[in-house]
């Protein structure tokens, strides 16, 4: 058994390794109420931008864009991959690798090109380690705070290499929260475009009195044509932007989460030294009353 002093020492390590985790749970419950709040506030707007996005798609031509039609063969496939920069956040970066790793198999068993670009260096390095071919890195942007220029100009590179040619397709890597307990990797196509809903298909909503509902005529001008290949790319950076807040959201509630076992896990190795420690020093006084009266016993006689 360890001596008592080695034991005392171990409970102090392990009481400052609390602190720590204690005060990391802190800080990203505070990060993760300021991304979740983005995030919410944002929903609304990319719903809305959707509905009248269908609209609009409903009133025009088919194939008007060509961000929406699909190649005839896809030889080249561009991957966008969101992780996180910093660990200590569970299975999160785990979760986003394997999805990546599975999806990117898949496409090199079609004998395809797999060009990569990572948010989050926690990626880049796995990317690395495989040998994938990096075309662009983003760092610290996943898990801090940024704008929506980052999603707009990042965008804009991926419709310019999609309409010279240079990727056939273009799908984005990321978390989609959903609880504070569940965020989940998803694979999401960006290019080309699929198909897009029509308004009052673009989220499902209670079902209403049919004199209670309304579905807004939308006039437009110039034509829907012209609108519609306007707001297209907008709707790239949107979708990038959104994938951005969701996957920052969810690294903060899986550090937060992870922080939180971390700490509970301090404790129940606290609570077992403890009862070593007590064990130990019964058994140190033990030996020693034991030496008192074998002493005691060897004078008398």
């Amino acid at each position: 058994m360890a001596s008592l002093k080695e034991i005392k020492s171990k409970i102090s390590g392990v009481k400052k390794t609390k602190q720590i985790t204690r005060a990391m749970n802190m800080v990203a419950a505070s990060k993760l109420r300021g991304a979740q709040g983005a995030m919410n506030a944002f929903r609304p707007y990319a719903e809305k931008f959707a509905e009248v996005l269908g609209n609009i798609a409903d009133k025009s031509a088919d194939e008007t864009s060509p961000l929406l039609i699909p190649r005839e063969e896809v030889k080249n496939v561009h991957v966008v991959m969101l992780t996180s920069d910093r660990g200590l956040c569970g299975g999160f970066n785990t979760a986003l690798i394997d999805k990546t790793e599975e999806f990117v198999e898949e496409l090199k068993n079609r004998e395809v090109d797999v060009p990569i670009t990572n948010f989050g260096k926690k990626g880049r390095d796995w990317a690395r380690k495989e040998k994938l071919n990096i075309v662009d890195q983003y760092l610290d942007i996943v898990g801090a705070k940024f704008g929506f220029a980052v999603a707009s100009s990042f965008g804009q590179k991926l419709i310019d290499g999609f309409l010279e040619g240079d990727y056939d397709e273009v799908h984005i890597v990321y978390s989609e929260f959903r609880s504070m307990a569940n965020q989940i990797p998803v694979v999401k196509q960006l290019l080309p475009i699929t198909a897009i809903a029509p308004a009052e298909d673009v989220k499902e909503k209670p079902v209403e009195p049919e004199s209670n509902r309304y579905l807004p005529e939308h006039i437009c001008e110039p034509s829907a044509d012209a609108l519609l290949n306007t707001m297209l790319p907008k709707s790239i950076y949107i979708q990038i932007y959104h994938a951005l807040l969701e996957t920052s959201t969810s690294e903060h509630a899986a550090r937060m989460r992870a922080m939180d076992n971390a700490t509970k896990a301090c404790d129940d190795m606290i609570d077992s030294l403890t009862l070593t420690f007590n064990k130990a020093r019964q058994q140190s006084i033990t030996m020693e009353l034991m030496d008192i009266v074998g002493g005691a016993e060897a004078l008398r006689g």
